[in-house]
């Protein structure tokens, strides 16, 4: 066993990381598809003023970035039925919205702790048991709620009008699931940061959709890549020193650039 399982921070930090690998990609494919890819900033921004606020006012910052982005989520799909043709703003308006609030909760506070830093950036030290059991947990729900409801959001990504002929309840079914993609951002920020946890949701199904031929090895693909990118991340920020997020992040952007090459030759 490498040296580093040793340490209980590393076990939590894989534990979770790997847990993370599996939901991102899974949500982030039904994400791609359906060209919302801004809503994971989106909706992290909202986290980051939740986890401000958690602070600010003595609570588990966790529970404040799931109250926020779930609103935040919620939000976003109000904003998307009042401008049906112009969906992309009700992103630009949440997001704005919550970079500002986020702003003024973190000056209010009248410090920028390293707390705030490693949600930010990502830590693998900062990992804990109580974020093992709520990212756990988390994980479970947004698991089983894709596996039930995979028909449904699998039609409303390729054709949500056609999907609400059928019948198919589009307008919860967006809202459950933006507030799923609400629930991987917070399961994600604590190994990942928040400045980059929309890119593991992201760039792993890119690498996927280059080689994939059907949706569901998109999926299986796209969590492939993750799970490699998490590791190799995790075990190079603890032997180089690095930050995790940026270490994950950057081998995903490499795997991606690897399979672009072999393409290309």
């Amino acid at each position: 066993m490498p040296e580093l399982l040793n340490y209980e921070f590393m076990q939590r930090a894989f534990a979770a990381g790997l847990l993370v690998a599996i939901i991102c990609p899974i949500i982030g494919t039904f994400v791609a598809m359906r060209r919302l890819s801004m809503i994971g900033d989106t909706l992290s921004h909202a986290s980051l003023a939740g986890i401000a606020a958690g602070m600010g006012a003595g609570i588990y910052p966790l529970w404040g970035a799931l109250i926020f982005s779930i609103a935040a989520a919620i939000g976003v799909e109000k904003l998307r039925k009042r401008f049906s043709q112009y969906a992309e703003l009700s992103i630009s308006i949440v997001l704005s919205a919550s970079i500002g609030l986020a702003v003024v909760l973190i000056s209010l506070s009248k410090s920028f702790n390293s707390d705030l830093m490693g949600y930010l950036f990502g830590s693998i030290i900062a990992v804990n048991t109580l974020d093992i059991y709520i990212i756990l947990s988390l994980s479970i729900i947004i698991i089983i709620s894709v596996w039930l409801l995979y028909k449904e959001f699998f039609y409303m990504a390729f054709d949500e009008e056609g999907a609400e002929l059928a019948g198919i309840p589009t307008a919860a079914l967006n809202t459950y699931f933006t507030v799923l993609t609400a629930m991987t951002i917070v399961v994600s920020m604590r190994v990942v940061g928040i400045m980059m946890v929309s890119s593991l949701m992201v760039v792993p199904v890119a690498c996927s959709l280059l080689i994939s031929k059907s949706f569901r090895n998109t999926i299986f693909l796209s969590v492939i890549f993750a799970l490699i990118s998490v590791i190799i991340g995790l075990f190079s920020s603890y032997y180089f020193d690095l930050a995790p997020g940026g270490s994950i992040v950057l081998t995903s952007v490499f795997i991606l650039l690897g399979i672009l090459v072999i393409k290309k030759i």
